[in-house]
């Protein structure tokens, strides 16, 4: 590791990581000229966003930061493709990690792994769901469209808040810092489907300045305790493709489906890129 990788992940420790991210995010919430739109250009040539794929092409036109990071596509612009019992990508990023999930473990990067259980909050029960299944990292990016979407038909029955740290969660963070995910906040969403029970994970991130699903809006940006929610008895049912949830500023999705539900397309391989709508699987299991 050379020195500035090495400066950077001690700094990853040292840092107030939510009093970092909280001050950030008032600053994206700013609706001032000179606060906004210093923030959205920079971002714009830092990272080459694209801003003609989105509704409003125009910096001018975002209220904030965060309307602006959080922004939405033009119709058809991301097609969902393929039949309604197949997954497709639920975000915009790039696979940072996949494949089957052995022995209550996942892979977080190469030489690395962590537990399923301790990704769950301790939820024992919850993980032996998915003994064998499968599992993608999704890493979006700054310049990444960062809204989530259903991977597949199906019905939000419990959603689990567990605060944590705020590490950054890119590739170097990935292989440097142990048990990553299992460490930072993070909002595990359980679905039922057609296809067996899905897990997707929203896991924050430094600067995240706060997870946001259409079911709940922010989501305990100040909680520091595990909170759990049973939501079978409400119609919150969603279609493929629909959105569910967004973070402002760039973060994780992990997606979890059980065995047999998902064998793998042959474009899906560590480290490429996807967009929302995309086929994640070659073909549909009879399982």
């Amino acid at each position: 590791m050379n020195l500035k990788d090495f400066s950077f992940i001690t700094s990853q420790y040292l840092l107030p990581h939510h009093l970092l991210s909280r001050l950030v995010g008032y600053f994206a919430e700013s609706e001032l000229s000179f606060i906004k739109k210093p923030l959205m250009n920079f971002f714009l040539n830092r990272f080459g966003i694209d801003l003609s794929e989105a509704e409003r092409e125009s910096v001018n036109d975002y209220k904030n930061f965060n309307d602006f990071f959080t922004r939405s596509l033009k119709a058809d612009i991301r097609p969902i493709e393929g039949n309604t019992n197949e997954f497709v990508s639920p975000v915009d990023g790039a696979v940072s990690q996949f494949g089957t999930i052995h022995d209550n473990a996942l892979i977080q990067a190469k030489g690395r792994t962590y537990r399923l259980t301790d990704l769950l909050g301790g939820d024992t029960a919850q993980a032996e769901l998915f003994a064998d299944g499968e599992f993608a990292t999704l890493y979006l990016s700054p310049k990444d469209y960062h809204r989530i979407h259903m991977p597949i038909a199906g019905k939000l029955v419990k959603t689990t808040f567990i605060p944590g740290k705020l590490f950054s969660v890119n590739q170097l963070t990935a292989e440097n810092v142990p048990n990553l995910f299992a460490r930072n906040e993070r909002l595990v969403c359980e679905f039922e489907t057609e296809k067996g029970t899905i897990i997707m994970v929203l896991v924050g991130a430094m600067i995240v300045a706060s997870i946001e699903t259409v079911w709940s809006g922010i989501v305990a940006p100040f909680q520091r305790k595990i909170s759990q929610q049973l939501l079978e008895s409400r119609k919150l049912d969603f279609e493929r493709g629909e959105e569910i949830g967004r973070f402002r500023l760039g973060s994780t999705v992990i997606l979890l489906t059980q065995k047999g539900a998902l064998q793998w397309n042959d474009q899906i391989k560590n480290e490429a890129n996807v967009k929302l709508g995309q086929i994640l699987q070659a073909q549909v299991s009879d399982n």
